[in-house]
């Protein structure tokens, strides 16, 4: 039956019309957007997978941005540190020039000054961004924001990369060690506190080298000297006498040095002794040849005894005198392990007991600033590894949101000339759909 009034071939022609029309629209909007999935109402899942997606990869830039100024400050530390390492070395080897007999210590000293000014100068420039790691001025940690943590159920917590402040101030205050100026009751009290086998130690401030109370240690021989009492203010001394020291030019000459320690509140026998053979470790290492085997090291299973060596089966060594004295009430003073490298400002070269204890300072600060090195090697790698990582992270992330909402360009032009050509269909077959009823006219001529 063929109607006026309605035209089912035109009512389906229109609707598959509509539905050509909105499909070529969607791919439109998909080839101008380069989005598969361009707002929520596209597919709103996908869409706020995509969008918190998005927002960590913001988040990430952030990142990524705050560990670039992080491994600057650190970098600027690491070098600064480094620097201040060559330095200090530049120190001790005036320091051990000055063990030697017949050198000017006075101009030594002046050269250690000098070196002392330009640490000092490189730990108050070594800032980045108004932010200085080695000068001490604080001890909390620098934290540099490393990344962002998605849980389960969807919390997000910072997570921070901790860089720990290292000391190396050259200004900070510090006091010289004072040896005490009060003798023991006699040699018995004195002896309490240290001793040897073959040595009287002396009590009071005479002479430790007197030809009477001193060991003779014969070449290829050695004396144990024992640490058997400490208390705050104890002082301690060990004179050597007759040592073959060098020369500058060559050769060698009988000279003689002092070993001096005053003992803290929280020294104990074993801390008298490691210091004290550290001392005199030193000179022998800097200021003896070492075909003359001269040695001292603490005795195995009893740190609070030190052992002194004279040659060996090889030298030909003359006696070695060994002279002990102990006093009260003197003062620590600062240790040279604490209060950043300020202990550079009590390095004193023109007397011999000074010359001796520097030599055993220097090594502890500088391993304090090889530490420091390290330190901020490790965190200044950390960083960039870090760095490195949340780059890819970044770079994944942004591939992941490209799967899901991108348009694949390919198929949307494939797709966008097939609709093109079904439109052209859809409105001849409207057309044609439209006409039929004119058909109808004929049956009225």
């Amino acid at each position: 039956m063929s109607s006026i009034l309605t035209n089912n071939g035109a009512m389906v022609a229109l609707q598959t019309l509509k539905s050509i029309n909105s499909d070529l629209g969607k791919t439109q909007s998909m080839i101008s957007t380069g989005k598969s999935v361009a707002s929520a109402m596209d597919n709103a899942a996908v869409w706020s997978i995509s969008k918190q997606m998005n927002s960590d990869v913001k988040g990430f830039k952030a990142i990524s941005e705050s560990l670039g100024l992080g491994e600057s400050t650190v970098a600027v530390a690491r070098n600064a540190s480094e620097t201040v390492t060559d330095l200090l070395t530049d120190i001790k080897s005036k320091i051990v020039a000055a063990q030697e007999e017949n050198v000017d210590r006075s101009k030594i000293q002046t050269d250690i000054t000098a070196l002392t000014d330009q640490i000092k100068s490189v730990v108050g420039a070594a800032q980045f961004n108004g932010l200085n790691l080695v000068d001490g001025s604080s001890d909390d940690a620098v934290n540099v924001l490393a990344s962002l943590d998605r849980g389960t159920d969807g919390t997000v917590n910072s997570s921070s990369i901790s860089v720990t402040r290292q000391n190396l101030s050259v200004t900070e205050p510090v006091t010289s060690a004072t040896f005490g100026d009060t003798d023991l009751a006699d040699t018995a009290a004195a002896s309490a506190l240290i001793n040897s086998a073959n040595s009287t130690t002396i009590h009071d401030d005479s002479d430790v080298i007197d030809g009477t109370v001193e060991a003779s240690i014969a070449n290829d021989s050695d004396e144990e000297i024992t640490i058997g009492q400490v208390y705050e203010g104890a002082s301690f001394q060990i004179t050597l006498s007759d040592v073959d020291v060098n020369v500058v030019g060559g050769g060698t000459t009988k000279g003689e040095r002092t070993f001096e320690y005053v003992a803290s509140s929280s020294d104990g026998t074993a801390d008298v002794a490691r210091a004290l053979n550290a001392q005199i470790s030193a000179f022998f290492g800097a200021a003896t040849d070492s075909g003359q085997a001269y040695s001292s090291a603490l005795k195995d299973g009893d740190p609070s005894t030190i052992v002194i060596t004279n040659g060996s089966t090889s030298s030909s060594n003359d006696d070695l005198l060994i002279g002990l004295r102990a006093q009260e009430d003197g003062t620590a003073g600062s240790s040279a392990a604490t209060g950043g490298l300020g202990a550079l400002s009590t390095i004193d070269v023109t007397t011999n007991s000074g010359a001796t204890g520097a030599l055993a300072a220097i090594d502890t600060l500088i391993n304090k600033s090889i530490d420091a090195a390290a330190s901020f090697g490790s965190v200044q790698g950390r960083i960039e590894t870090q760095s490195s990582f949340i780059s890819k992270l970044s770079d994944s992330l942004k591939s992941g949101i490209g799967t899901l909402v991108d348009a694949d360009m390919e198929e949307a032009s494939a797709r966008l000339q097939a609709l093109q050509v079904q439109q052209q269909l859809g409105i001849q077959s409207l057309s044609i759909a439209n006409q039929a009823p004119q058909s109808i006219l004929s049956l009225f001529r």
